[in-house]
């Protein structure tokens, strides 16, 4: 269509999420991040070693119901998917956590993906497609790294009238992340081959949301232990970038790895609702998260405070 997607989504609007991140990251903010490895451990083997395998399980007992099995190989699908690019960091920057920590994690885990996300696909799949990784790394590096890098530069020299005029960096990724998912809507929904029966569509939709906050949950459970050595605002990064899934990422790597697939379409649904999902429970689950570790971090900072020695 006159929106041409293949070009303004997979590379424009992609290019301006990260350039946005980079104009409005603080450096030093990214490089305190890079730091926290115990962080960043856990996310990235939640999300590409837990999160795949729990729902590869979970799919042997779905797999003896009616439910349609190209929707049920799209569920595996979104769990070998890699954190997303952006709505993570809105969500954990709404709330106040750990943002740097957010940011570094979806750059991150954009990048393990190119390899890591085809090859669990491989995997669980069996598709026995080749992957281009050479394509789809200098495709991300380009809509990545250099975009980001740009962003920062920039950064450098307008930072006074950055801290100024605080633009609505947030805004302006929301409106970016609304358009990539009315255009890959608008993709799938358009092929008159999409054969979808609604017993499957209402029961996949369900799944998700119970997974979803099933992974969320456990995620607060692990990254709140008193020996996990996290924080209040760490804890809020994990839950959101752990459980998340890229759209950006994943419908062109879908695209890649099972070119010709007659049942393409179905096997993206469970992705492209998955999406909008997180974004929606996440937002709902802002005031109450953010609730928590605000009085949590009070709890911490008077139990840390100490004692006024007892006047006899």
């Amino acid at each position: 269509g006159p929106l041409k997607p293949e070009i303004t989504i997979t590379y424009i609007a992609v290019s301006a999420i990260f350039f946005n991140s980079g104009l409005s990251l603080k450096t030093e903010e990214l490089t305190s991040a890079l730091m926290h490895v115990k962080l960043h451990l856990f996310v990235q083997i939640f999300t590409l070693v837990f999160f795949p395998t729990a729902i590869w399980l979970f799919l042997q007992l779905l797999s003896i119901t009616p439910i349609n099995e190209w929707l049920l190989k799209g569920l595996q699908t979104v769990g070998c998917m890699p954190p997303p690019v952006s709505s993570a960091v809105i969500l954990t920057k709404a709330v106040g956590g750990n943002e740097a920590a957010a940011i570094f994690n979806s750059a991150f885990g954009s990048f393990l993906g190119i390899v890591i996300t085809p090859l669990l696909l491989l995997l669980f799949l069996g598709s026995s497609s080749s992957v281009p990784f050479t394509s789809i790394f200098s495709q991300l590096f380009m809509t990545v790294v250099v975009p980001l890098i740009i962003g920062q530069i920039v950064r450098r020299y307008i930072k006074d009238w950055l801290e100024r005029k605080k633009p609505p960096f947030g805004a302006i990724s929301s409106c970016v992340l609304l358009m990539i998912i009315y255009t890959t809507f608008c993709d799938t929904f358009a092929n008159p081959n999409i054969d979808l029966d609604k017993f499957s569509l209402i029961i996949i939709v369900f799944i998700i949301f119970s997974v979803q906050m099933s992974f969320m949950f456990l995620t607060f459970l692990f990254s709140t232990r008193n020996n996990s050595g996290f924080t209040p605002a760490d804890t809020v990064a994990i839950i959101f970038c752990s459980t998340h899934k890229s759209l950006t990422l994943g419908i062109p790597m879908l695209k890649i790895v099972f070119a010709g697939y007659e049942h393409l379409s179905l096997i993206s649904v469970p992705l492209l609702i998955y999406h909008p999902a997180q974004i929606l429970l996440g937002s709902l689950l802002v005031p109450t998260i953010k609730s928590w570790m605000v009085s949590r971090q009070k709890a911490l900072k008077l139990t840390r405070q100490p004692k006024a020695p007892v006047k006899v």
